[in-house]
């Protein structure tokens, strides 16, 4: 039972960055892909932050939680790390499709009963945000979904100039970086700001490509941008795995295919547009 308020949650962990900066989010239980982000994220990046959901999607949960903890990496709280960490009855992912729903409910199912209470706690106490400080004094804001909602999908094509500056001004930041909806973009404001879609290191972008992406911030130059590193991992055994702990075949089939085959109605049409089904 959730015994926690959600203020209880804390919402920031400032820090200062320079550099290059790895952000990925999304890990989704696919440890696999994590091992190997955090082999080759290091060659690209001087600092490493997660963006958040460490579970859903994928198999044996604690393995990727155990090994974020030992590595030390700063991790933003998503809406399914928050749900698991507050012993919540759903993932609070923000679908409103039923098919979306029914899906989500297995994975959250899946991923709660097999986190342990020792890493239900730790993802209970995970900031909300992170502030950090770039070398010309950019305000970068890292967070999940949104700056106003954890499970809030901020997608391109739905994401108009306007609607991004108002974002950033009422979060009082030069630079945002999210994840949650599973497939990279960014966006360079026509007053220098800029945002940065992470993706997801758990599951294909829906490109029908069996890596992933991170992202990886620069704040080097004159002004922020970011480059999107695809991450290569052994997927066939991923696909293994997740058999073996008879995970449904959906699941699966994205990982061989790199075709979201589940998921697909909160999709706007253009992203949508760009997929298999």
């Amino acid at each position: 039972m959730d015994t926690r308020h959600p203020q209880d949650c804390p919402r920031s962990d400032h820090r200062e960055v320079s550099g290059r900066v790895a952000l990925f989010g999304g890990v989704y239980n696919n440890h696999i892909a994590l091992s190997a982000l955090l082999a080759d994220a290091p060659s690209q990046a001087s600092e490493i932050f997660c963006l958040g959901d460490v579970g859903a999607f994928g198999p044996h949960p604690d393995r990727s939680v155990e090994i974020l903890r030992e590595a030390g990496v700063p991790i933003v709280q998503g809406n399914y790390d928050r749900s698991v960490g507050l012993h919540r009855g759903d993932c609070a992912c923000g679908y409103t499709d039923p098919r979306d729903n029914h899906f989500a409910a297995l994975s959250y199912a899946y991923t709660f009963r097999n986190t342990s209470e020792r890493n239900k706690d730790f993802l209970a106490t995970l900031p909300e945000e992170i502030r950090l400080r770039g070398p010309k004094g950019e305000r970068i804001l890292l967070c999940h979904g949104s700056p106003r909602r954890q499970n809030e999908f901020l997608w391109e094509s739905l994401s108009p100039d306007p609607f991004l500056a108002r974002l950033l001004d009422d979060a009082q930041c030069d630079v945002l970086a999210v994840t949650h909806t599973g497939i990279p973009w960014k966006r360079r404001l026509p007053d220098g700001r800029f945002v940065v879609n992470a993706g997801a290191i758990g599951r294909p972008a829906n490109d029908g490509q069996t890596h992933v992406w991170y992202a990886v911030l620069d704040l080097s130059g004159e002004s922020p941008d970011a480059a999107f590193v695809p991450l290569r991992f052994d997927h066939e055994r991923l696909v293994e795995e997740m058999r073996a702990e008879r995970i449904v075949e959906p699941f699966v089939n994205t990982v061989e295919s790199g075709w979201w085959t589940t998921c697909l109605e909160i999709l706007p049409s253009r992203e949508r547009a760009r997929g298999m089904y």
